[in-house]
């Protein structure tokens, strides 16, 4: 059975997450280190871990299996859940597979680095409607593949 697992604390997808769960009727397991709201929808769970740096990440990459979605903006748990074999996307739908993680991982680091450094200073573009779309697009088109493979 598919579970969705999210990386829920600043998760700007997860209405469209409990609403294409539901039509689906797969699990969604919304993984965040402080309390966050979910609907009493069957098949959502929220599940609260440590405060610990990367606990949430921790607990994702423990679970998440080929047939899973994993949904996260960070690179490096995508990294994790790709490497076991979980479907992975981002927030504005990106899917991340094995044959990009390795760049996504690189162009992190190198922002990473030039941020330190001062010579970058803002953070990523602004969340939009079409992001919202992409992702949309992305899960059910993941979800569609998932049910065809099993």
């Amino acid at each position: 059975m598919t579970t969705i697992y999210v990386d829920a604390d600043a998760c700007p997808v997860k209405a469209e997450i409990y609403r294409v769960a539901g039509r689906y009727g797969v699990s969604v397991r919304m993984v965040a280190n402080n309390f966050i709201a979910v609907p009493p929808q069957e098949g959502v769970e929220r599940v609260l871990v440590g405060d610990g740096f990367d606990a949430a990440d921790d607990w994702i990459a423990e679970r998440a299996e080929a047939g899973d979605i994993v949904v996260t903006s960070d690179i490096r748990l995508a990294a994790r859940a790709v490497k076991s074999g979980a479907l992975v996307l981002g927030p504005t739908g990106r899917a991340f597979t094995e044959a990009s993680i390795g760049m996504a991982l690189a162009t992190r680091d190198l922002m990473e680095d030039l941020r330190a450094a001062g010579a970058i200073t803002g953070g990523p573009k602004p969340f939009q409607a079409r992001d919202r779309s992409a992702f949309l697009q992305a899960l059910d088109l993941a979800l569609n593949r998932l049910k065809r493979t099993r």
